[in-house]
């Protein structure tokens, strides 16, 4: 028989939704991987696209279908396949049977030569597939005028935005092609108008009971794009801690049966953040113009990480325009506005678009074209009584009560949304109503009627066509939304000719000018002190680079001799590299943050905030720039050992005190340490006395501005009482926590307590044996918590609420956790939550 040279193995395995243990998982196939496979598109001319998702054959011994997430992280793995593959060509005979192709297809294949199709379908739910991504193997490597874009332009020119700027194998000369080719893109491109239909609900964690199509099919004609948010998708405790839920997949096909009959739509794209979904569709026929995809999601919950409360979002190019969508849900209550604000800049500066290029700086939210925001943002109306609000409403005096709401006050006064555009509102507020009907609020808490669920926009050849709120729907306490919006794209010109002149042109132009000269730049500042630097509370300085050279440059900050990054970990520059053209300048922000990683060695003294960056310019010189600062030290990322010897807050006492003391432990004349640290005490101590019934402690998030008072507070000591509010208190003592360079269990013993678990002695003689600090710690909160369960009436907490959110901060992993030890985790500290005779009350428990 024909021998075949084994390149690797390739293990099928087939699990439960969410797999926790080895008998969840199946070991179906393993298939030997040899110099005669290959990888093959699949598709139907026929069937409706899903472009999210891809399908590909994998043809060895037996075949393969095999369905891969769309994204970098797969163009990335398909690109390393590609390069590991052996240079003899490959033949796919077997696949000439399943050559029939769609019109999309064909022009795939003309474009790009050996695309192969074959088709096929989702089984559940009905769905049916088609795949417009590609992917072949040949003897050349992929050329620079052809990329593996799961979903690519059909034109084989360089007119698309992303493919000019997004070419990782662009040296500096590429870099100056493209950029003239934009500045002269209007030669090769025209605008032209796409329908974008953006709908937005809150669906208060109700399964879907009514049709959509009032929602979504309300356009006379089929729009070409649909981008539908939800919030509060599934209220459940198990989709806020381990982001899994069956109601995706419900409102998925409530939304496909909903969307307008008159056309076929592919899905592009669903991302979910807990209970924060995008759905992403498209009619089939564009989705071959769509590139470069990503999604991102952000959690701006408790400690700014929990995902109860966030974004989710998608960037995309169409044609030559880059489109970036956000679907958020913004902190509630009426008082809150202002941790709405934070939210929108938290959401804003965390979410970085990965590029194709991973040498190029991330892309934020606000570097595209257009930038369309839906979801719920939860402003609300201000300074009126509820029957004043539901008075105006009856009268329709929208323009009076939209005077009082709380956004369009934020964005007057240009803190928020800066830039974008909101549509008039002449419907009646879409919160809140008595689910299942058109009822306003009657229940107890009686919520003032509010425009919580908002659509805006920011960027150039945007015409709202309508938005408007869909009272028919009642599923939920929230109104559906939707805007109908029509944007110019720049779309390229079939003028091969016109691209040929104009890019030749600019050759001869840039071959001179290489020629000829040597770049150069100048710098505003080349030194830069950080004053008085404190835990989690963000610098930034700018420093200028102008072009004073005869020729554009190409800079980047690039790593000092034997040093893995270009700057300390608490530094940061953006952009970290760039292009400028002749004569121009651009502003690199230069900002210090210091978080629970590089705190304890600031703390303790082992660094300083001193670095160098180098910044080098392609074909010129480097230049350096020198960072330097003061950290003020902080119990924030000091351990519970070090802050038991602290009599006086860490701000009052000098660094070799504090060290003399760390050293003189051992010693018996030394002073005995506090039992558990004040500023612990300080923080629960408040809490015990007036949060005790506080509803969503430790769920809802508190202001940045308080919890940076409440910092200062206790490390100058300041004050003798915390400020802030309770939330605000609650985060701080989860942050606390969650800097704590060895956590209240320490590290050593996190094996251990996987371990026992299950077993309660066994957990409790863990605990028996830890440092003294550690345990005097854990037993103090621990009771704190099991006091707190007394008034769970109240504060609406459980145990299960408690375990989930503690569990992770007292019992903190050194590596990254998997869903198994996250669900030990809980198990380990909820034997502690429930109360048993040998616990002692929190009041024998204060610190001396």
């Amino acid at each position: 028989g024909k021998v075949c040279r084994l390149l690797g193995l390739l293990f099928v395995y087939s699990h439960r939704r969410m797999a926790i243990t080895g008998d969840d998982v199946r070991l179906d196939e393993i298939i030997p991987i040899s110099y005669d496979f290959s990888v093959v598109e699949v598709s139907s001319p026929d069937e409706l696209a899903v472009v999210g998702e891809h399908f590909y054959y994998i043809s060895t011994v037996a075949e393969l279908e095999l369905k891969l997430p769309f994204g970098s992280h797969t163009r990335l793995f398909l690109s390393e396949v590609n390069r590991q593959y052996p240079k003899e060509e490959p033949k796919f005979d077997w696949l000439t049977k399943y050559q029939k192709l769609s019109k999309g297809a064909r022009s795939l294949r003309k474009s790009i030569g050996a695309t192969t199709v074959k088709m096929s379908r989702m089984k559940k739910s009905g769905k049916r597939c088609i795949s417009l991504c590609w992917f072949c193997f040949s003897q050349e490597r992929v050329k620079s005028e052809v990329r593996d874009d799961l979903i690519r332009n059909s034109q084989p020119i360089l007119a698309n935005k992303s493919q000019m700027l997004g070419m990782p194998q662009f040296g500096l000369r590429d870099n100056l092609i493209k950029c003239e080719l934009l500045k002269n893109e209007d030669a090769y491109t025209y605008i032209k108008n796409y329908s974008f239909f953006l709908g937005t609900y809150n669906v208060n964690g109700q399964n879907p009971k009514e049709s959509l199509s009032p929602w979504l099919a309300s356009t006379a004609t089929p729009p070409d794009f649909y981008l539908v948010g939800f919030q509060e998708l599934d209220l459940s405790k198990e989709a806020f801690l381990f982001n899994d839920t069956p109601k995706e997949p419900e409102w998925m096909l409530a939304v496909y049966k909903g969307l307008h009959p008159d056309a076929k739509y592919a899905l592009v794209k669903l991302v979910r953040l807990v209970g924060i979904m995008l759905l992403f569709y498209v009619k089939a026929e564009h989705a071959a113009h769509i590139s470069e995809m990503e999604a991102e999601t952000v959690g701006t919950g408790v400690m700014g990480r929990m995902g109860n409360k966030g974004a989710v979002a998608i960037r995309f190019q169409f044609h030559n325009s880059d489109i970036c969508v956000v679907n958020s849900h913004l902190a509630a209550h009426t008082e809150e506005f202002e941790r709405r604000n934070q939210d929108f800049k938290d959401i804003c500066r965390r979410i970085q678009f990965r590029q194709d290029d991973l040498t190029l700086p991330p892309l934020a939210i606000m570097k595209h074209n257009v930038v369309l925001w839906l979801g719920d943002l939860n402003y609300r109306i201000s300074d009126l009584e509820v029957d004043h609000v539901k008075d105006l409403i009856a009268k329709k005096d929208f323009e009076t009560l939209y005077n009082h709401d709380q956004l369009k006050r934020q964005m007057d006064e240009e803190v928020v949304f800066v830039g974008f555009t909101e549509g008039e509102i002449d419907f009646q507020p879409t919160y809140k109503y008595d689910t299942g009907s058109d009822q306003w609020d009657t229940s107890e808490k009686c919520r003032v009627p509010a425009w919580c669920d908002r659509i805006l926009w920011r960027g150039k050849n945007i015409k709202q066509l309508h938005y408007q709120s869909h009272m028919t729907l009642k599923t939920s306490d929230h109104k559906p939304v939707s805007s109908l919006l029509e944007i110019g794209v720049r779309t390229p010109v079939v003028n091969e000719e016109s691209y040929k002149r104009t890019f030749e042109e600019i050759v001869r132009h840039i071959d001179r000018m290489e020629n000829d000269c040597i770049p150069s730049v100048s710098l505003s500042e080349r030194e830069f002190f950080f004053q008085d630097v404190k835990f989690m509370q963000h610098q930034a300085k700018t420093v200028s680079v102008y072009n004073d050279g005869q020729v554009p440059c190409q800079f980047e900050f690039i790593p000092k001799l034997d040093e893995p990054t270009y700057c300390k970990p608490w530094l940061t520059a953006n952009p970290a590299k760039g292009f400028l053209a002749q004569g121009t300048s651009v502003d690199i922000d230069l900002e210090v943050f210091v978080n629970r990683s590089t705190a304890p060695e600031l703390n303790s003294g082992q660094q300083q905030l001193e670095d160098i960056l180098v910044l080098h310019l392609e074909r010129g010189k480097d230049y350096f720039i020198s960072v330097t600062g003061n950290y003020l030290p902080s119990c924030f990322g000091s351990s519970l050992s070090t802050l038991c010897l602290l009599r006086e807050p860490i701000q009052d006492m000098p660094l070799e005190t504090i060290r003399e003391l760390v050293r003189s432990l051992s010693n018996p004349e030394t002073d005995k340490p506090q039992d558990i640290p004040k500023e612990i005490w300080m923080m629960v101590d408040h809490l015990f006395r007036y949060a005790k019934k506080q509803e969503e402690l430790f769920q809802q998030p508190g202001l940045r501005g308080e919890f940076e008072e409440i910092r200062d507070c206790l490390d100058t000591g300041s004050l003798d009482t915390l400020p802030g509010s309770n939330h605000s208190v609650a985060e701080a003592l989860l942050l606390f926590l969650d800097a704590l360079p060895d956590p209240v269990i320490p590290f050593s013993f996190y094996p251990q307590c996987l371990d026992c678990c299950s077993d309660s002695s066994r957990c409790r003689q863990i605990i028996s044996v830890l440092p003294q600090c550690h345990k005097n710690v854990f037993n103090y909160l621990i009771a704190f918590l099991q006091e707190l369960l007394k008034h769970s009436a109240h504060n609406r907490l459980d145990v299960s609420i408690l375990a989930s959110i503690f569990a992770g901060l007292l019992l903190r992993s050194p590596t990254k956790q998997d869903l198994t030890e996250k669900r030990k985790v809980k198990e380990f500290v909820q034997h502690f939550l429930v109360q048993t005779p040998s616990d002692r009350d929190i009041d024998e428990k204060l610190p001396e």
